[in-house]
């Protein structure tokens, strides 16, 4: 197949939040697919982020060079001045976006699951504010006005808002991960929501995407494994058995961005599995974890599940 021939060929995609993690993933993805895809972030080689992490959007852009084209940019998403320049550049250099995925987050440092909110650090918590949820409307703001420009009636852009959790499952308070940490997640649901009703009569599609139990370089490090070990934390945690690489949901993006009728799936909230049911994607190891319907059916304290039906 020729670069011509890929299901994304001709499009741009901005993957904001793609030094590690699912965004990286999805960068890559969307680069196979054919795509010309912007990644950008905090972390790099010259300047790490308060992460603390060794992902770099260097990395990143490494690997989408390794199967297709692309440029990876440090980028601020919670400075207008930063992401606003970001758009004058895509602009200027293909005249069209047609993709956006908003991934940024980072604030885990800042959480306080344990904590109250008057026990909690207000300034922390403000902060992850900043970093998961100002990030995201500042970035839909600056690139809303190309991606209206670039789509039409008959292939609408995509704007893909990444979260932890669905509509359903952030209605409720999720106990024990502190007030800021799920005000953060639920408010990434609302945008989509007031965005499905502004973008109502544009060619435009926004959806909401969550991984299940993500295998992160940040999870895989804390339980002491690596991708191609990590069954072995099942013994001290079988609920990990329900996990899945950012792969998995990144291939589930690339086949929705390379749906030309995905404009009927506007307003929706879409799970990993949703995806993989709808377009016949797997994870790296020919699985579909589903790991939201489980939660739905068993709560959050399902470690003693056998997980086999819902793989």
């Amino acid at each position: 197949m020729t670069q011509t021939d890929l299901p994304l060929s001709g499009r741009v995609a901005l993957v904001a939040g793609a030094t590690r993690g699912c965004g990286r993933a999805i960068a890559v993805e969307l680069a196979r697919a054919g795509a010309f895809v912007y990644a950008t972030g905090r972390s790099s080689r010259s300047a790490p982020s308060e992460m603390g992490r060794p992902e770099t959007i260097e990395d990143t852009g490494d690997l989408v060079d390794a199967v297709g084209s692309g440029t990876a940019l440090v980028v601020d998403h919670e400075s207008s001045e930063q992401v606003a320049a970001l758009m004058r550049r895509i602009e200027a250099e293909h005249g069209r976006l047609d993709v956006l995925v908003n991934d940024m987050f980072g604030g885990d440092r800042y959480a306080q699951f344990d904590k109250p909110l008057w026990e909690h650090d207000v300034e922390g918590g403000w902060r992850m504010m900043g970093m998961g949820v100002r990030t995201h409307l500042v970035t839909a703001h600056h690139a809303l006005p190309l991606l209206l420009r670039s789509g039409t009636a008959e292939a609408p852009s995509l704007l893909v808002e990444m979260t932890d959790g669905t509509y359903e499952a952030n209605r409720e308070y999720r106990q024990g991960v502190g007030l800021f940490y799920d005000l953060v997640k639920a408010n990434v649901g609302r945008i989509v929501v007031a965005l499905t009703h502004e973008l109502a009569d544009h060619p435009v599609t926004p959806v909401l995407v969550t991984p299940g139990w993500i295998r992160s370089e940040a999870m895989l490090d804390g339980f002491g494994v690596t991708e191609e070990r990590w069954r072995d934390a099942l013994e001290r945690v079988p609920g990990f058995a329900i996990s899945e690489s950012p792969t998995y949901v990144a291939r589930g993006v690339a086949a929705l961005a390379a749906d030309r009728g995905h404009a009927s799936l506007a307003g929706r909230s879409l799970t990993s599995r949703d995806l993989a049911d709808s377009y016949g994607v797997t994870d790296v190891d020919g699985s579909r974890p589903d790991c939201w319907r489980l939660l739905a059916e068993h709560g959050f304290d399902s470690d003693h599940v056998d997980v086999t039906a819902y793989r």
